[in-house]
């Protein structure tokens, strides 16, 4: 299958036209997080109607909490859930791990942790690669800012036991990290014109987009 992956759009939808054309032919959208600056949450719908294909989306730290109820009605949403796509199992994760700045949707380490654990449990013995969306990136992936790496090390723990994880939230950080056989993707802010496409198939392939 092929993805397009967008993160980190904070509202600003005005290059989405552009990449879409620059992706192509799309199975589905990703929608990693930040989809609107801190509300409201209608402006999300302005959003999804640029899609014709289906959206999996999980909300970011700068996202209200209550965005899930627009996701639920409007979109696949996947925090705290399992969704099976075309023999892919896309487990979710919303919000981020805790900031400096106290945004709207964050979460601890431990809740994480809980949340990450119970949804791969669920996945025993089902076949099918594993994805994982999520705003946040695991430490020591796509995480580096100037002061350092301030991923989730709840996220960082289950590397090895996700095919794929497509995350946002390190605008700085941008790109691709294979880490104990987890490949990470930051598709990088959508805002200022960046994305990702993401082939599935018996491997995973990342082409960035920069319009």
């Amino acid at each position: 299958m092929k993805f397009l992956a967008l993160s980190d759009l904070h509202g600003n939808y005005s290059h989405v036209e552009a990449i879409l054309d620059r992706a192509g032919d799309i199975d589905a959208v990703l929608l990693a997080g930040d989809i609107t600056n801190f509300g409201p949450d209608e402006k999300a719908l302005e959003l999804l109607t640029m899609f014709k294909q289906p959206v999996l989306a999980v909300p970011g730290n700068c996202d209200n909490p209550s965005l899930l109820n627009v996701l639920d009605k409007n979109a696949i949403c996947l925090h705290n859930t399992i969704h099976t796509l075309e023999g892919l199992n896309f487990v979710g994760l919303g919000g981020s791990n805790p900031t400096p700045f106290n945004t709207p949707f964050e979460l601890s380490e431990k809740k994480i942790g809980e949340y990450v654990g119970i949804l791969l449990s669920k996945l025993n013995g089902l076949n099918g690669k594993t994805v994982l969306l999520s705003h946040a990136p695991p430490f020591n992936t796509t995480d580096r800012v100037q002061r350092g790496n301030i991923g989730s090390e709840a996220l960082a723990r289950f590397l090895g036991r996700i095919d794929l994880i497509v995350c946002g939230h390190i605008h700085e950080a941008r790109g691709t990290v294979c880490a104990k056989g987890t490949c990470v993707v930051n598709p990088g802010a959508a805002s200022k014109g960046l994305g990702a496409v993401i082939t599935i198939k018996d491997d995973i392939k990342t082409e960035f987009i920069d319009t």
